[in-house]
């Protein structure tokens, strides 16, 4: 388990590891960002409707540390094994299905789900803080800059 104390300084390296994670969307050539993201709401709706949150609390299996015999010169001691409980946690169970609803309903709109690399800093620079509004046709050398805001742009470096 990870001391809480050390969780703020983990933070800017989760940070850096999730800005340079390839980023997944739904696209449709030639479609608008804004319509996508309506669409994708709407089958977002729908999935958690057709398929509920439904939590299971669940535990893992107990893990036993065996005892031993420790020796110091001229007297030896046993110490006696031990069980530690298992961990409990919740699961979604529903929540393939739900992706999987989603996923099909965006599909019958019409968007395929890509996977864009973020583009590196020089590139970056150079594109500005533009926005994209309407979907590109996309290359092999394309690759996507996450703005601050949310939004996103697709160049295609030259």
């Amino acid at each position: 388990m990870i001391n809480p104390i050390k969780i703020p300084a983990l933070l800017p390296l989760v940070l850096g590891l999730v800005s340079c994670a390839p980023m997944t969307l739904y696209y449709k050539p030639g479609g608008e960002v804004s319509r996508m993201q309506t669409d994708s709401l709407g089958c977002e709706t729908r999935a958690l409707k057709d398929a509920p949150v439904a939590n299971e609390i669940r535990q893992s299996a107990p893990l036993f540390y065996p005892g031993g015999q420790y020796c110091n010169g001229a007297n030896c001691y046993y110490r006696p094994g031990y069980w530690i409980e298992g961990n409990i946690y919740t699961v979604d169970v529903n929540r393939s299905l739900r992706q999987r609803i989603e996923y099909q309903c965006m599909s019958n709109k019409g968007y395929q789900v890509v996977e864009l690399q973020i583009c590196n800093p020089s590139i970056a620079k150079a594109a500005g803080t533009a926005q994209t509004t309407r979907f590109p046709q996309l290359s092999e050398t394309s690759c996507a800059i996450r703005n601050d805001d949310g939004s996103f742009q697709i160049v295609e470096p030259g």
